[in-house]
């Protein structure tokens, strides 16, 4: 649970009174377990197959799904990273609070992704400056390709 003066940092800054707190600690909760759980059954059923397979496109199909189901996942697993992130912020009284301009994240953005930690303009800014970088390498990759 948050200590005290962090709950107070909420209140005196108005973000977050502690019965939105809790729903979002709850809520997040209540994914990771949920994400947890298929993690779970995925491993037990990867690890128990007794599947044999009588060709070499049979095994190659079955690698494949295997693969593609590894990096579901491994994308859960770093899910549920962020989300044990929340609840660290949610604990230190950051919890709803931009990490780039320190302004309020807004509650439609939070209900849709309560694991941000960027408010919508600061998030526009940095994916502009993904794509900004990605077009960049790859006009960079075709000059030298054309060399």
């Amino acid at each position: 649970m948050a200590a005290t003066s962090d709950l107070e940092s909420y209140q005196e800054r108005e973000i977050m009174d502690a019965d939105k707190l809790l729903y979002y600690r709850n809520l997040i909760q209540h994914e990771i377990a949920l994400l947890s759980a298929v993690q779970a059954k995925t491993m037990t059923e990867m690890t128990v197959s007794t599947e044999r397979l009588s060709d070499f496109v049979d095994y190659s199909s079955s690698q494949s799904e295997r693969n593609f189901e590894l990096k579901i996942r491994e994308r859960e697993h770093n899910l549920i990273a962020k989300m044990e992130e929340s609840i660290l912020r949610i604990d230190k009284g950051t919890y709803g609070i931009c990490d780039d301009c320190d302004e309020e994240i807004s509650e439609k953005r939070l209900i849709a992704r309560p694991v941000t930690n960027l408010c919508i303009n600061c998030k526009t800014k940095q994916e502009q400056a993904e794509k900004r970088i990605g077009k960049e390498r790859w006009e960079a990759k075709l000059w030298e390709e054309s060399l």
